[in-house]
């Protein structure tokens, strides 16, 4: 099973808040939050999705994709909810968890099938992110083969718990996965990458390097 956690979007990408207005902030979160569903509905030979979430954006966007919608009434972090569902598919026999995050708008079908491809029937895959700091994909077979502990350096972490199940573990490199949104340079990035997302629409509709100039004045 597929799981994407999504907290309260309402509070996201606080880090850009030296940039982003609030109400652009929200608009970024939610605009990710449908690229990354949409990529995964599009995604042909994808295992069932379910959205970890108490948002009510992200459970509209879930419904509309026919995608399983699994309560996270605690909204507390990201590891809390992935643990509370990783619970659930173990419990429901589930052979395998891929967890992603609802903010990397540059995910696609074909990286999504790398993944597919590479796993062991028992094992891990693990996608860093583009500073090799963070997670970005994590696919366990079986589901809850190590427990996930996101964080900004939760890669390596990661990568022990899994080598330490004696499974095979393989790392892919995926750029558009690996491309998540923190700071102002991933904006630049993510507006200048080909494509033509929701989120890349809205960030190329902010003009956000005349805006900097501006403000320096």
């Amino acid at each position: 099973m597929i799981l994407v956690p999504v907290k309260n979007l309402s509070d996201a990408k606080q880090r850009l808040s030296l940039i982003l207005t609030p109400e652009e902030r929200l608009a970024l979160a939610q605009a990710m939050c449908e690229d990354v569903l949409q990529a995964l509905a599009r995604w042909q030979k994808r295992p069932a999705v379910a959205v970890v979430t108490s948002d009510p954006f992200a459970r509209d966007v879930a419904e509309r994709f026919d995608f399983e919608i699994i309560a996270d009434d605690q909204n507390s972090s990201e590891t809390n909810a992935i643990e509370m569902a990783t619970a659930t598919c173990r419990d429901r026999g589930a052979a395998s968890t891929l967890v992603v995050p609802a903010d990397i708008p540059l995910i696609n079908e074909a990286e999504l099938e790398k993944i597919a491809d590479a796993a062991p029937p028992e094992g891990a895959v693990l996608v860093p992110d583009a500073a090799g700091r963070g997670t970005n994909a994590a696919w366990r077979a079986p589901g809850d083969l190590f427990p996930l502990r996101f964080g900004n350096d939760s890669f390596k972490p990661h990568l022990a718990a899994a080598k330490a199940t004696g499974h095979p573990c393989v790392v892919l490199e995926l750029p558009g996965i690996a491309r998540d949104a923190d700071r102002l340079e991933d904006l630049f990035e993510i507006a200048a990458a080909p494509g033509d997302t929701r989120s890349q629409r809205l960030i190329r509709s902010w003009k956000l390097a005349s805006r900097i100039e501006v403000a320096r004045g």
